[in-house]
């Protein structure tokens, strides 16, 4: 084992399906097919092996996910205030369940090409930076709810989010140091997500070809 698969063992995975997918026309998409499966499943089997377990941040009727076998923690604040309270609701599920565990790492549940190396990629460069948290960049865009989040950040964010009320994650990531970690986008886009359904069938034609 590297020092950077020890490194992960301390971090959890939180998958965001806590939004309404007004473009998809409600609903949840993860639960979405994509090649056959459901896109959580394709989200979940390339982040499982890069973490020490994984977190379902979702509203409504947990049920829905029982096939995962997961934890499903909804938002720690009301009325869906976007993917800045996804986040604090992963560092809140650390702190109560796994005590002493400093990071999270946050991914969509729309995005099944994510790429095999994404937390020890965000972790070197926090460490080699000396930054306070990491996001994922491809293509020359920065993806805000693809991040490495430190624990001893959460009530920063809790006031932030409830005091403040910011909602957009740059709003609030502009305040530390982010470590942006480029990917390739070669075959794929490691981020693409499916937004709505030309995006869908767009992903179908990329996962047949992936």
């Amino acid at each position: 084992m590297t020092p950077s698969d020890t490194a992960q063992l301390g971090v959890v995975g939180v998958v965001l399906a806590g939004g309404l997918s007004r473009r998809m026309g409600g609903g949840d998409k993860g639960l979405l097919e994509l090649d056959g499966r459901p896109i959580l499943d394709h989200v979940l089997e390339r982040l499982r092996p890069q973490v020490r377990m994984m977190v379902l941040n979702a509203n409504g009727e947990p049920a829905r996910f029982d096939r995962w076998r997961l934890p499903v923690a909804p938002d720690v604040l009301p009325n869906n205030p976007g993917p800045l309270v996804g986040i604090l609701t992963g560092l809140d599920w650390v702190v109560a369940n796994l005590p002493g565990l400093e990071w999270i790492v946050s991914v969509p549940t729309d995005a099944p090409f994510l790429p095999h190396d994404l937390v020890a990629r965000m972790l070197a460069a926090v460490e080699e930076q000396g930054s306070d948290m990491a996001c994922a960049v491809s293509n020359g865009q920065r993806h805000p709810v693809v991040g490495l989040w430190s624990v001893a950040h959460r009530m920063e964010l809790r006031y932030a989010l409830i005091e403040e009320g910011v909602r957009k994650v740059d709003a609030w990531t502009g305040r530390y140091k982010v470590a942006d970690v480029e990917f390739s986008t070669d075959p794929v886009d490691p981020f693409f997500n499916a937004n709505d359904e030309n995006d869908l069938a767009e992903a179908q034609k990329l996962a047949q070809g992936h």
